[in-house]
């Protein structure tokens, strides 16, 4: 099973950059997670953000591959604490499809976006950056692989 992460936005400041890759690394034999940055719409005086949380959907969507697991990063979603994530992990490996989380842009997910999510996944009711959510996801996927595999990094 491999995980891909398709994330509205470009060039994480480097060290949200530095701690994804940590733990893209970690989790490289357990869950192999691959980051696809996509162009956010365009946004400014006289543009429609509509338009342009449209434009990011259909980016999306053209982005993901077949037969994948869908899992939306919504604030409107589904919280999991990490052993309920580790549960999560545990199920998606028992279905044997790759993973894909979506991460959108400024205005949340497109319609459509949400419509082809088979799973919804709200981080808590804070209000992260966006970037900061790439940091957070992959860590807390290497910590319910860890949980899984029965590793001390999780001392709850």
């Amino acid at each position: 099973m491999r995980a891909r992460l398709l994330a509205i936005g470009e060039r994480m400041p480097g060290w949200v950059a530095e701690g994804f890759a940590e733990y893209r690394k970690r989790l490289s034999h357990d869950l192999p997670l691959e980051l696809v940055e996509l162009k956010p719409g365009v946004r400014g005086k006289g543009r429609d953000d509509a338009r342009a949380m449209h434009d990011e959907g259909q980016a999306i969507l053209a982005a993901l591959p077949r037969d994948t697991h869908v899992i939306a990063l919504d604030g409107r979603g589904k919280t999991w604490s990490s052993e309920e994530l580790a549960a999560q992990l545990a199920n998606w490996r028992m279905a044997g499809r790759d993973l894909a989380f979506l991460i959108g842009g400024p205005d949340g997910h497109a319609p459509e976006v949400l419509a082809r999510a088979d799973q919804r996944w709200s981080l808590g009711p804070l209000t992260l950056p966006h970037m900061l959510v790439r940091l957070v996801l992959a860590e807390q996927l290497y910590r319910a692989s860890t949980l899984l595999a029965g590793h001390p990094y999780h001392r709850a």
